[in-house]
């Protein structure tokens, strides 16, 4: 998904307009996570962007982007800039803890 979404649109209250933004930002992960995941792969991760254009757009964590959703349409923005790409995800081994029992 790379959109911009309008932070102020003409007839709708500015908190509906961010309710809706945030709604089909959490509909489009929802959904992207039902697809059926290849062979050799653990989950779907995600590589996201956020700007308030798509030339400022940054590198973000997906935990962050509703909260930064929220800080640009605090700070009088516009629109907002989103980019969320799949991609493969492999979990790695874990490691046990070297050393005896510690209590």
């Amino acid at each position: 998904m790379k959109k911009t979404f309008p932070l102020q649109i003409e007839g709708r209250h500015p908190d509906r307009v961010l309710d809706a933004i945030k709604n089909e930002l959490r509909k489009y992960l929802k959904r992207e996570r039902r697809r059926d995941l290849p062979a050799g792969v653990d989950y779907w991760d995600f590589d996201c962007r956020f700007g308030l254009s798509q030339d400022s757009a940054e590198t973000v964590h997906l935990s962050q982007l509703i909260g930064k959703v929220d800080e640009a349409a605090q700070s009088d923005a516009t629109q907002v800039y989103v980019e969320i790409l799949a991609k493969h995800g492999v979990r790695g081994a874990r490691v046990a803890p070297q050393g005896g029992d510690e209590i």
